[in-house]
This record gives C-alpha cells, sequence and structure tokens, in this order.
C-alpha cells in the first residue's frame, strides 16, 4: 500500500483462517483498523467448547477493536468511527444497506472466484468439482446482491491436477492478501473504475452438503475423482460396501480400464490400490479411513480387510 494511504481507516469483517493472511496484511501496511467484525464465538471439537474465531484472535493479538455480532439488521448503526472502507472477506453475514453505505468508499469483498463465475458460499470446492483448469481471486465493489458487484482487479491461479479443495483453499487466502494490497492504492485514492460484471456468464456455488459426500459409481471415473479432492478436507467422500462397511476416501487416482464391469465392481485389490468400477473408467482408492479408525493406505486397509466377494453400491 502507498504511503499516502498508509493512515488509511480500515474495518474489517472476516471469520475463518482463509481471513486472515488479509488482515495480517492491513496491519502490517500500517492502516488503522477501527473495527474488526467476526462471527459469535461457537461450539468445536469433541467438548463443543465455546472457540472464537481465527480472526477474533489475531484481532485481540494485535489489539484491534472487535465486534461479533449475531445478526447486522438490527436497527443499530455501526459502531466507532467512520472507516474509509470495509475489507469483507469470508464473514459469513449478509451485509445490509446501511452498513454498505457505512464507510466512505463502501465496501469490497474478496472472492474466492474469478467472478461471475463461482457466485456463492462454495466457489472453490465448486470449482474443483467442475474441473476448472484455473480460478482466482476477485476485489469486488459490494452492492446488496449476491456477488454481483462490479469488479476492480482478479488475480488468477491455475488448479492442479491433483490438489485439493484444502489445499487451493490455503494457497487463495494468500492469494487474497496479494490481491487486495495491489487494489488498495487505486480503491483508496479514487482512480479505481470497477467492471460491471456479465450477468449471463454467472454461476452459482451453493453451500456443500454432508449428502453430496457420498460417490455415485455410475458417474464417471473423472468426475469421481474431482470431487474426493472437492471434498477433502470436507465432508469428505464416502462409499459404501453392500455389506453394509463405510469407507470415507481422502485420495484417488483414475486409471486405464482394461474390461469393462457394472458400476461399484471391485476389478482389483493390491498394493497398488482398490480398482472400483466406475459408469465410465476405473477409480483407484489410495488413502481411506474406516469408521473410528485412521487415514490409511489402501494396501494397509486391506492387510486387516478382505475385499473377496465385496462390491461398492451406489
Amino acid at each position: 500500500m502507498h504511503r499516502e494511504h498508509a493512515e488509511a481507516r480500515i474495518a474489517f469483517a472476516g471469520t475463518p483462517h482463509f481471513a486472515v493472511p488479509a488482515l495480517r496484511a492491513i496491519v502490517a501496511a500500517g492502516a488503522r483498523v477501527p473495527l474488526v467484525l467476526t462471527q459469535p464465538d461457537r461450539p468445536a471439537g469433541r467438548g463443543r467448547r465455546l472457540t472464537a474465531s481465527p480472526i477474533k484472535e489475531l484481532a485481540l493479538e494485535h489489539g484491534l477493536p472487535l465486534a461479533q455480532p449475531e445478526s447486522l439488521r438490527a436497527p443499530a448503526e455501526p459502531p466507532g468511527e467512520r472507516p474509509d472502507l470495509l475489507v469483507v472477506i469470508a464473514y459469513g453475514l449478509l451485509l445490509p444497506r446501511r452498513w454498505l453505505a457505512w464507510p466512505r468508499l463502501g465496501c469490497i469483498n474478496l472472492h474466492a472466484s474469478l467472478l461471475p463465475r463461482w457466485r456463492g458460499a462454495a466457489p472453490i470446492q465448486r470449482a474443483v468439482l467442475a474441473g476448472d483448469a484455473e480460478t482466482g481471486i476477485s476485489v469486488m465493489q459490494m452492492n446488496e446482491g449476491l456477488d454481483t458487484g462490479p469488479v476492480h482487479s482478479t488475480r488468477s491461479t491455475p488448479i492442479g491436477a491433483r490438489e485439493t479443495a484444502g489445499a487451493l483453499h490455503d494457497r487463495l487466502g494468500v492469494l487474497a492478501a496479494e490481491a487486495l494490497l495491489d487494489a488498495l492504492p487505486r480503491v483508496l485514492g479514487g482512480t479505481s473504475t470497477p467492471v460491471p460484471q456479465r450477468d449471463a456468464l454467472a454461476t452459482l456455488a451453493p453451500k456443500i452438503t454432508k449428502s453430496e459426500a457420498r460417490l455415485d459409481w455410475r458417474e464417471p471415473a473423472q468426475a469421481l475423482e474431482r470431487r474426493v479432492r472437492a471434498f477433502d478436507p470436507w465432508p469428505v467422500a464416502e462409499v459404501h460396501l453392500r455389506d453394509g462397511r463405510r469407507l470415507r476416501v481422502f485420495e484417488a487416482a483414475v486409471v486405464a480400464a482394461e474390461r469393462a464391469a457394472p458400476a461399484g465392481s471391485i476389478v482389483a485389490a493390491g498394493r497398488a490400490g482398490i480398482d472400483v468400477a466406475t459408469g465410465d473408467g476405473v477409480l483407484r482408492l489410495l488413502k481411506i479411513q474406516p469408521p473410528s479408525g485412521r487415514v490409511m493406505d489402501a494396501e494397509a486397509y486391506l492387510a486387516a480387510h478382505s475385499l473377496s466377494g465385496a462390491e461398492f453400491v451406489a
């Protein structure tokens, strides 16, 4: 951020680890942070103890003013001094009109996709599921729509052929901080003209549900392999054997099929992995986890569990 903008008043709204690099970058740039908004403490872990968000922990570490409202729809006015800008990244609450109008220059959102592709709650997982070759960060001027505002700038990055949503998530969090620092001088200086999105090209990225995690062997092997990567680390792809056994799948690969077999049939099982016929091709299960067990190579699972005569069900 340029020296003339170093004393800018930049409020921040975010909650998970994904938002941490962006707030760190704002603090390191020397900006004044009059307010940090984050979600209320939530139960977490086996003990369901109330746990602070990563953004709350970072705000407390730097002594930043903090607010954790359950909702922003209450009639109360935003607290504290009016900022020049509000930066929003993975906050989790919708901003009503009065919050959008509170900062002098409005609000910008760091969205984890190349808008208008993948508007919504799960852009990273949806990009992996769809087999997109690239994704990125969009610095968007916020309006009252769902990720529909004009875009100041984008930063793109390729999606690795074996990259999980978790690994991509971490890379994009760092990229978001870089994109923010690059865009801030122009936004604060009033020299950035955001470009309206082409609504006709928009795709939606609805929230991921646990019901999507179960693999349907009638789908092509390539689609199933992407599903495994998209659902790591959550909710984790799941498969069921006809005898009732259930396995979570953390790594899989598409392999060449030597012969056709009904979807769900185990066509090979050994040191290389567990090969399962799909609607098109064969998916090799490489890392799996039985209930209440540890994540292990398929070979280790086979050493303790027989799959003779077994088959998977959709």
